[in-house]
């Protein structure tokens, strides 16, 4: 007995939305989400600390922030201030973070980026290993490269 061909008829966009969300989850990793803090050049040092404040559990939970200072008319000739708004929020924010993208004008807007700087976990103090001192530590020597090493490509 012949088996006949079978067809099944799909929503194309759906098949796609899917596998693309099937590989997101099997990748499991953390989803990097930018989030926006707006500013104006008139902003009070009280509004401007609740928007620091914010930024801070943004940048806590591991998101970048993104702070925006809108100008309005006369405002845009004053961009030095913009700047030194900036330069204060990345001094209050400290080693915590880096930033990713310097102020730059773009439009009637100044934006930046900054990103939270990855702490390093330290060692229980139960567990703590004694590395020894740089100065009485041999040079490694570098590894040769191995010749059965492959690499796949393509997909």
């Amino acid at each position: 007995m012949e088996r006949p061909p079978v067809c099944r008829i799909m929503d194309y966009g759906k098949f796609k939305y899917e596998k693309k969300k099937r590989q997101k989850h099997a990748a499991g990793g953390h989803v990097v989400v930018l989030k926006e803090i707006r500013l104006r050049p008139k902003t009070d040092a009280h509004d401007r600390l609740v928007k620091m404040n914010r930024a801070k559990q943004f940048l806590a939970d591991g998101h970048k922030v993104q702070f925006t200072m809108l100008f309005r008319g006369r405002e845009r000739v004053h961009r030095q201030r913009a700047i030194e708004a900036f330069n204060a929020i990345v001094e209050e924010l400290g080693e915590a973070v880096k930033v990713e993208r310097y102020p730059a004008m773009e439009g009637r807007r100044m934006t930046m980026v900054v990103v939270p700087v990855k702490q390093r976990k330290k060692p229980a103090a139960g567990n703590a290993q004694q590395t020894p001192s740089l100065s009485a530590a041999q040079p490694t020597p570098e590894p040769e490269p191995d010749s059965q090493v492959t690499r796949k490509t393509g997909a």
